[in-house]
């Protein structure tokens, strides 16, 4: 469909003279007299151009450029005057007109200006859906979730993304620590420029420093040309470097001067490269610990934790389970071709009571698996995996009718601090409870069981006892599930 230009001017005859140059080419083409009828037409026509007179009775050129680029911002504007000066013409400029031309004009001259103008429009316009296209993939729309630990870290995301701080994601293999850094990367300021990503644990050590400073010809046995390394490629963008707790001590020292200094050299090389280079790194290594343990260097950790990003694993946000479920499912019913439109309760009971030790990507698989099995319109029970139900089926705790509140309290303290492998602080946040709360029922359990063998030993402590730190050890689980005699 040809574009639709709209000439304004209060004069007939330049009106006529206007539309006969134009309507040569493949446009169609309306005409206003005055600004006031111009203003009508923008709001019923679909107009990609416009061309406007600056001086006109009632409302200016000028006055229509402000108000038709707040109500109609996809418009481009090319002012016309027969009495240019430097002032109007750098004021028409200001206000967000593409270009300026002077009466009498030049036909040429004209068309070649009306063309930029819609060159520059159709670019706009596209450069607009592909990045749209773009957020819809990797922007933060497309991390699901609703539970308190994911919001924390979307309004997190939000808040850093448009800087130029380097960003530390910390978290577990499968928590989406990626996708985390494609949301960043989207909504900074260097959106448009490179975005490159470095996977540190499939590079081999000795490929490792050519790959990110590049190097140059000659350097090493097969090096026939100069080749630059991904932290060049990424200039005026970001790198990501993706599994960094596993670069090597020599690596880190390099990757460091980039950070503080913003320079390095190719290996084999003599001179100096700089760049500008937005950082984004993510570990599943806890790399507080690394440095601890001297894997990992002390300086560079708190260069790359300017800002830090820690992921909850799954477990931790099971709440979000059946909106991740129900993605899951539309993504790859829609990719195989297959007419699952929903789960049905028992399959979401299981998927949800999974403990999902490789959390988002592994539920993600298991979902692709059951959509593809499935054979009714809706996730089955049967079309899952038998070890997510093997699986769930281990992580259920029951009680005959007649247990006890304090039995069943103290085996759902015990079986969760076993599936925390004794962290009381994570079994406290899994129950609603404080992590005081199991240090106090481990103390009193362990002195009702010894008074339970022994008479004369000191009753339980009461309410406030101060707890002994630390974490729980198989013979505190011990102590939790075995029933005292007589009881259960």
């Amino acid at each position: 469909m040809p574009d639709l230009l709209l000439l304004v001017d209060d004069e007939p005859a330049v009106l006529d003279s206007l539309y006969k140059i134009l309507k040569r080419g493949s446009y169609d083409v309306v005409t206003a007299a005055s600004a006031e009828e111009a203003m009508g037409l923008l709001g019923v026509e679909s107009v990609a151009a416009c061309l406007v007179d600056l001086r006109m009775p009632g409302m200016d050129g000028l006055e229509f450029l402000r108000r038709a680029r707040a109500s109609h911002p996809d418009v481009e504007f090319v002012m016309m005057t027969g009495h240019a000066t430097v002032e109007t013409a750098v004021e028409a400029m200001r206000e967000g007109a593409y270009d300026f031309v002077t009466k009498p004009f030049r036909r040429l001259y004209l068309e070649k200006v009306v063309e930029k103008a819609l060159q520059k429009r159709h670019l706009t316009l596209e450069n607009r859906e592909l990045r749209a296209q773009i957020s819809s993939r990797f922007g933060i729309a497309n991390i699901i979730g609703q539970s308190a630990a994911i919001r924390k870290v979307l309004a997190l995301v939000e808040q850093v993304g448009p800087s130029t701080a380097t960003v530390l994601i910390q978290g577990e293999s499968g928590t989406g620590k990626e996708v985390i850094a494609n949301a960043i990367q989207q909504i900074s300021r260097r959106c448009n420029g490179p975005y490159v990503k470095v996977n540190c644990a499939a590079i081999p050590d000795s490929l490792m420093e050519s790959e990110l400073f590049g190097y140059e010809r000659g350097a090493f046995t097969g090096a026939t040309r100069s080749k630059k390394g991904r932290f060049e490629l990424a200039d005026g963008g970001t790198i990501f470097l993706d599994e960094i707790g596993d670069m090597s001590p020599s690596t880190q020292m390099k990757v460091l001067r980039v950070l503080q200094e913003g320079e390095f050299d190719r290996v084999g090389g003599t001179h100096t490269q700089r760049v500008d280079v937005r950082v984004i790194a993510a570990t599943n290594v806890d790399l507080e610990s690394a440095v601890h343990q001297h894997r990992f260097r002390e300086d560079l950790y708190y260069r790359l934790r300017v800002i830090e990003v820690r992921l909850p694993p799954l477990r931790e946000r099971k709440e979000d389970i059946p909106l991740l479920v129900d993605h899951f499912v539309r993504k790859y019913a829609q990719k195989n071709g297959k007419t699952v439109l929903g789960v049905e309760p028992e399959a979401l009971t299981a998927l949800a009571d999974f403990n999902w030790p490789g959390n988002v990507r592994e539920l993600e698989n298991a979902v692709e698996r059951g959509v593809v099995m499935a054979r009714h319109d809706k996730l089955r029970l049967d079309d899952l995996a038998p070890e997510i139900l093997n699986r769930a089926a281990e992580d259920r705790i029951t009680f005959a009718v007649g247990t006890t509140l304090e039995e069943v309290e103290r085996r759902m303290i015990a079986e969760t601090l076993r599936c925390t492998d004794g962290d009381k602080t994570r079994a406290a946040a899994i129950l609603g409870i404080t992590a005081r709360t199991i240090y106090r029922k481990l103390e009193r359990r362990r002195c009702e069981l010894a008074q339970v063998a022994d008479p004369g030993v000191a009753p339980p402590p009461d309410d406030e006892t101060e707890p002994e730190p630390g974490a729980a050890g198989a013979a505190d689980l011990d102590w939790l599930a075995k029933p005292v005699h007589g009881e259960g």
